[in-house]
Formats: C-alpha cells, sequence, structure tokens
C-alpha cells in the first residue's frame, strides 16, 4: 500500500532549496553506495515513531520478510525515482483523502485561541531522541571503538574493506546466499605473499559470515577458495570460533540518521555489511522525515566494522558501542524525547503561553495520528474491518480496486486492470513495484486463485496484515474517546475505568474524588477487555452493532485476526516540557544544534533579535504508543490532516 508523508502541518513553502539539496543528497547516496556494494539502497516507507500498545506486542513482532533481489532493487529504483508532483496538483489529488474528523479527532482540552505554524518545513526542525527502558535518553555522543581485552582476537584491518574486488564481493555473497550451484569461489591472489594471503583470507570471513577459506595451487598459482562450512545452517549461525567467549554476542550503537525511516536504515546497513537485516533489533521504529536517534543491536558484528561504515554512508552516523549479551525487543523504549520547531508562527506571546502552559498542565487528547489511517480514499480501518467481519471479497475489492486520492502513476494504471480484467496476472503486469500490498496481494491470488483470498491475503507479511485490524481499533478508540469528552467532560465519573497495576477497573461513586481524567483510561476493543458502566460502554456496542460486529466475540476463525484489546490513557500529560520563541530571516538555517552539530563542532548561527519570522521551538517527552503530531495539534488547534494541510499549502501558494 502507498504511503505518504503525515507529518507535515500548516503553510509548507513550495519546493525550497533544503528540499532540492536533500534530493541531491539522497541521488548522491544512491551513486556512492552503488559504486561501494553495486546494489542499492534500501526502500523509502513512511513510519510512525510511536509504539503499538503493549498488548498489542505480540501481534506485531518485527518480521522480515525479504524478496528476491532483482525485484527488490527494480523497486528501489522506481520509488526513489517517482515524484509526488507540484504542490497544487498534489493538493487536488488529496481532496479525497481524509480528515481528521473523518476518524474520529474532533475534540480539544484547552481553551486557548489556536494560531499557525509550519512544521518540519525543514526535517531538521523534528528531532527524536528515544527514551530507554532506563529512563536514559539516547544521544550519539562517542565514535570511539571498545578495545577487547581478548588479545587472540584480531578484527579486520581497513585493509580487508578493499582488498577484494566488486566482482568477487558479488561472487562470495551470492555463494553466502546460496543463490547459485556453485559449491566455491576461486580467488587468485595477484601478489602471492603470505600477509596477502592473511588479509584475503580475513576479508572474506569478516565480510560474509558462514563462508570458510582455504589455499590451493592450481596450474602453478595461488587461489584462495571459499565455501560453505556447514551450508544453510552457517549462514544462521556465522563462526563461533571468531567471536571471543568474553565479548558480549550482540553490539549496541546508537544509530543518527536523517530522513531515513528506521527499516529503510537497517536495511541499507545490512547491504553495506552483507547480512540479512534479521540480525538487527531495536525497541522502536521512528520517522522518516526527522532527525532520529535511537538504539540499535545486532548479532556478531564488531563495532569496528560498524564504525567504518562512518565513512561510506550519508544521512547516518554509527557511535556509543558496546557489547551485550542481549538483542533489542520491540517496545522495550519507555519513550521518546521530542524536540521540534514550529516556523513561522502567527500567534501572540500571550497564546504561545497559554497553549504551552495546557500541554504542560493538562496535556493533550491521546488520539491516535492520521498515520494511523493511510492517506486514499480507501483508509486502512476499512480493510480492517472486513477482514474482522470475515468479509473476504471486500477486503480485495478495497485493496485493489480504483480509488481517487494520492497514488504512483504505476499504481492507477494496475488498478484500472484490475477492475477491468479482475485478472492478478493482467494487472501484475501493470505493477513494477512488486513489494507493495496490492503486488504482494496479486501474487498471492496467482499463487492460491481467486476462490482462495484468504491464503493469497497471507503472502502479505505479517505485520502489515495486523495493521489494518489495528486500525480499525484505533479507529474505534477515536470516536468513542470523543464522545467520552463530548459528554463528561475533563473529569472522572462514576463507571470510568481505570488500571490497577495491569488490570481495569471501574471507578465506584464512592472513590470518584480519588481520581482525575489523567486516571481514566479507554479500551481498544477486544476479546479480553471490560468497558465502561456508563453511555460510553453502551455507544460501543452500538458502533459495533453498526459494523456487523459482536463486541463480545471478538475472536476470529484464523487466530491472527483475534483482536485482543488493550486500555489506553485518555490525556497524556508530557513530560519535560520547554518552550522558546525565537526570531530569525532565513527559514533555511537551523535553529538549534543536533548530536551530530555538537560533534562535529558546529555553532549555533546566530540568530537576529528581530527577524522577520517568529519560530516556537519546543521540547516534550512522551510515553510509547502516542503521537507527537497529537501534541502539536493541540497546540495549534488545527487538523494536522495531510488533506487539510495540502489544501492550506494552495490557498497560500495562490
Amino acid at each position: 500500500m502507498e504511503t505518504v508523508e503525515m507529518n507535515s502541518v500548516s503553510l509548507k513553502r513550495p519546493r525550497s532549496e533544503d528540499d532540492v539539496a536533500n534530493a541531491d543528497e539522497i541521488k548522491r547516496q544512491k551513486i556512492s553506495e552503488k559504486s561501494k556494494t553495486g546494489n542499492d539502497s534500501g526502500q523509502s516507507v513512511e513510519t510512525v515513531t510511536d509504539q503499538p500498545d503493549k498488548s498489542l506486542l505480540e501481534d506485531t513482532k518485527n518480521e522480515i520478510i525479504p524478496n528476491e533481489e532483482s525485484e527488490e532493487q527494480e523497486d528501489e529504483e522506481l520509488e526513489d525515482s517517482d515524484e509526488d508532483g507540484d504542490p497544487e496538483s498534489f493538493a487536488d489529488m488529496m481532496k479525497h483523502g481524509l480528515t481528521e474528523s473523518d476518524v474520529g479527532i474532533t475534540k480539544f482540552v484547552s481553551s486557548h485561541k489556536g494560531f499557525s505554524g509550519i512544521l518540519k518545513e525543514r526535517y531538521s526542525d523534528f528531532v527524536v531522541h528515544e527514551i530507554g527502558k532506563d529512563g536514559r535518553v539516547s544521544h550519539l555522543d562517542d565514535f570511539s571503538v571498545p578495545v577487547d581485552d581478548e588479545v587472540n582476537f584480531e578484527d579486520p584491518s581497513e585493509e580487508t574493506f578493499t582488498v577484494l574486488s566488486d566482482e568477487d564481493k558479488q561472487r562470495l555473497e551470492e555463494l553466502q546466499l546460496l543463490k547459485n550451484k556453485e559449491t566455491s569461489v576461486a580467488i587468485e591472489v595477484i601478489e602471492d605473499t603470505k600477509e596477502k594471503r592473511t588479509v584475503i583470507h580475513q576479508a572474506v570471513k569478516s565480510l560474509f559470515p558462514g563462508l570458510e577459506t582455504k589455499t590451493e595451487d592450481r596450474d602453478g598459482k595461488k587461489y584462495i577458495i571459499a565455501y560453505h562450512a556447514a551450508g544453510k545452517k552457517a549462514l544462521a549461525n556465522p563462526r563461533k570460533h571468531s567471536w571471543p567467549k568474553s565479548r558480549g554476542s550482540y553490539c549496541h550503537f546508537v544509530l543518527y540518521k536523517e530522513n531515513k525511516d528506521t527499516m529503510d536504515a537497517i536495511n541499507v546497513l545490512s547491504k553495506f555489511l552483507r547480512v540479512k537485516p534479521n540480525i538487527f533489533s531495536y525497541m522502536g521504529t521512528k520517522d522518516k522525515r526527522a532527525i532520529t536517534v535511537q538504539e540499535i543491536a545486532v548479532l556478531r558484528i564488531t563495532a569496528q566494522r560498524l564504525a567504518h561504515l562512518n565513512k561510506c554512508l550519508m544521512n547516518f552516523k554509527l557511535g556509543n558501542f558496546s557489547y551485550k549479551n542481549h538483542p533489542l525487543k520491540l517496545g522495550e523504549l519507555q519513550g521518546n524525547h521530542f524536540t521540534v520547531v514550529l516556523r513561522n508562527i502567527t500567534g501572540t506571546d500571550g497564546q504561545i503561553e497559554q497553549a504551552m502552559r495546557s500541554l504542560r498542565e493538562i496535556g493533550f487528547i491521546n488520539y491516535y495520528g492520521m498515520q494511523r489511517f493511510g492517506t486514499t480514499a480507501v483508509p486502512t480501518y476499512q480493510i480492517g474491518r472486513a477482514i474482522l467481519q470475515n468479509n473476504w471479497n471486500e477486503v480485495m475489492d478495497l485493496i485493489l480496486k480504483p480509488r481517487p486520492g494520492a497514488e504512483k502513476g504505476y499504481l492507477v494504471k494496475c488498478r484500472e486492470e484490475w477492475a477491468k480484467t479482475k485478472d492478478p496476472a493482467a494487472a501484475l503486469k501493470k505493477l513494477p513495484v512488486k513489494r507493495c500490498v496490492e503486488g504482494q496481494l496479486l501474487r498471492g491470488l496467482l499463487k492460491y486463485g481467486m476462490k482462495n483470498i484468504i491464503s493469497a491475503f497471507g503472502i502479505i507479511p505479517r505485520n502489515n496484515r495486523l495493521m489494518y485490524i489495528h486500525s480499525y481499533q484505533s479507529y474505534v478508540w477515536n470516536n468513542m474517546v470523543s464522545k467520552r469528552i463530548e459528554e463528561y467532560g475533563l473529569r472522572a465519573v462514576p463507571g470510568d475505568l481505570t488500571l490497577k497495576g495491569a488490570t481495569a477497573v471501574h471507578i465506584e461513586e464512592g472513590d470518584v474524588d480519588n481520581y482525575t481524567i489523567h486516571d481514566v483510561v479507554m479500551p481498544l476493543p477486544g476479546f479480553d477487555v471490560i468497558y465502561p458502566k456508563h453511555k460510553i460502554g453502551e455507544a460501543y456496542k452500538e458502533m459495533l452493532v453498526a459494523d456487523n460486529l459482536d463486541i463480545n466475540n471478538m475472536r476470529h476463525k484464523i487466530r491472527d485476526y483475534s483482536l485482543s484489546g488493550a486500555y489506553r490513557k485518555i490525556i497524556i500529560r508530557p513530560q519535560n516540557v520547554n518552550w522558546e520563541v525565537v526570531a530569525y530571516d532565513d527559514p533555511r538555517i537551523p535553529l538549534f544544534t543536533t548530536d551530530l552539530d555538537k560533534l562535529e563542532g558546529k555553532p549555533l548561527p546566530v540568530l537576529p533579535t528581530d527577524g522577520k519570522f517568529r519560530a516556537l521551538k519546543m521540547e516534550f517527552s512522551l510515553p510509547p504508543s502516542t503521537y507527537a503530531t497529537m501534541a502539536i495539534r493541540e497546540v495549534l488547534k488545527m487538523d494536522t490532516s495531510i488533506k487539510n494541510q495540502t489544501q492550506l499549502n494552495t490557498t497560500w501558494l495562490r
């Protein structure tokens, strides 16, 4: 399914020099990556900074289902080369998109008058630092490589990374991944010295886990022969003898990335290291259009090899290396700390002060943000509802049918072909990018037939399939919390739910004075939750009945689609809230220093005391499963949907 950047709020200017520079930077990176690895970098997909509710984590484990490499490369080139088009035509397409009210986002909790501002005019205006489970904020502040106590182990030297030709690397990678029938690869030793042979042996073993080497004489020439030590098992389990027992099996590091989402970054790292992406682990995904700092763990890759990537990659920096005995797990983080600049703000000092004090003292409604629901005329929650209804023909139709809205040209042609012929093979031919949900479903229909849509749909990666039903849960929750705020306001009332440990209990009449709105939770519908004992509990039932679903039986005949419920706080009060209004003249200059700026000793530009524009710089920390865009929405009191914002863009441009 095609995804579009969701977080741009208010009046974004036309394509700026920053955007042009960024496009050039991406092209340079692609050229750089091709010259070093023979492959393009990973895919470009928008993801959400915020994490799933913990009760849903069992359903959203990080599964990586790689596709065929040639197809993957072709997909990347097409995705990278496709432009969104000019702002006005994009705004016209987005007239069919969703607004906040379409997904139940209708209320505010503050009383100040709203004002406008530009979010993410530059991606560097939105910075996210992960907060680990120990409460420590992740920062990139150290490029040094830890020294091993064990002297018998030798990390690869710098020469290791250059001694093999691109052709040798390609052949070795194919051998490593068992992609051809060759049982070995022979590399001729041109400079026949023991030292040179040792470097080649080290290079093969370091860069290609699972391969062993030996030296052979053939026709008077020396060759280093690379071969699999134990077939596929060796690929899954890198050589044990090459890793010191005293060293933790996982290298943890801080990843600083710019304008890349987390999986995109991991795909790039895995290609440069020539390993599978699933040896990486992390606690949460982060925004694409942002600067983000998070902890990553990788199995049995040395800090030295990782640090070497800092010389090769653009938009990434790796540092703060350490060895530990455990990977990272999705959902382990405590939250994220945000540094956000809203440019060209129109609010008075009084309005801004009132808005930010309200954010700090009251908070914001904990809505699921627009990222959760897609951008086209077919919202993801509609597909989720059809799955829960066991209406598989509708699932297929909703995913594949023509739709108005922001779509790339090849998807439009694919949908038109599907509407005309209902032939998965013919539709697939119109779709050069096979990795998208539409392509995966069409391949499934080719494989299993039109009468087995369930199996065909199952070809789509599990995380993507579950995204649809979680979107429906989010849609219900948003609508119900709006009703709850409208009905009872910002106070706890008898019949509300609160959490006692991990258990939800009803607030009784005699205890209501012991609770505030910040204690109240609302359920996401599922088979193991209870509902409020007041009007909102009945509203849940009415909404699900209208959708032909039984609120008392949310188990699905396919286990994956049985909705496990959860509880979510109505109001989130951000922590560590700080703000400052600054003046500036040039919209291209940064208004604060990043971790990388500090490491490189870059000073903050001197800002004018009386500039043409004003910006609101704010900082705050949020727990997992909360959306920074919803906090910013409360400050600006503006619709954050891409439909609304692109229409504002068009009005402003004219």
